[in-house]
């Protein structure tokens, strides 16, 4: 059975992640593997309360499919973080990030050599005070795109949860071709 990794924390945008999780476990049978700093309650942006499966550092060796990052505005990033991005990234397991979720792929140096997005387009003094340091992104690897696909890094804005998760499902081979593809898009946006 697959599993996949779903970092959770303190504020997150769960939102971002509840639809592909929803498709990875129910769709696509894969084992959702939520992991977090410490073992406590997470409260998200929206008040939802999760609870971890696992502790990061206790998953450094584990073998997973990939990790998904939602957004959110707490900026703790700890070691046992950037060496768990590093691992998968370094077996070229999916890496997906969402919204201000990319800034953690950005601190672990996996943005350098691709193609990314990211919902933080500016790096304004504001993040400057909050998250208290410079600018972490590769910005000449930028693009103002709703979604990036570039090798196995998938990155989007916040508002493209629903291209997002389309693009993980289909980086899992979750669609026959790109005719099932499009027709799936097509009916979930109602377009």
């Amino acid at each position: 059975m697959k599993r996949i990794f779903v970092f959770i924390y303190d504020d997150m945008a769960d939102f971002e992640i509840t639809f592909i999780t929803h498709l990875l476990g129910a769709d696509l049978s894969m084992e959702i593997v939520t992991i977090s700093y410490e073992d406590k309650l997470i409260r998200s942006k929206s008040g939802v309360i999760y609870k971890p499966s696992k502790l990061i550092k206790n998953v450094l060796e584990e073998d997973a499919d990939g990790l998904i990052i939602p957004g959110g505005w707490n900026g703790e990033i700890r070691p046992e973080l950037i060496e768990l991005i590093q691992n998968i990234n370094s077996k070229g397991n999916l890496l997906g990030a969402i919204c201000a979720g990319p800034r953690f792929l950005a601190k672990a140096g996996v943005l350098d050599s691709v193609s990314y997005t990211t919902s933080i387009v500016n790096w304004t003094e504001t993040h400057k005070k909050d998250f208290m340091e410079e600018d972490p992104f590769p910005r000449q690897n930028f693009i103002l795109d709703r979604v990036i696909r570039d090798s196995n890094i998938i990155t989007a804005q916040g508002t493209a949860f629903i291209d997002f998760a389309i693009e993980i499902v289909d980086w899992f081979g979750g669609f026959d071709d790109e005719e099932d593809k499009n027709a799936f898009t097509k009916v979930i946006k109602g377009i």
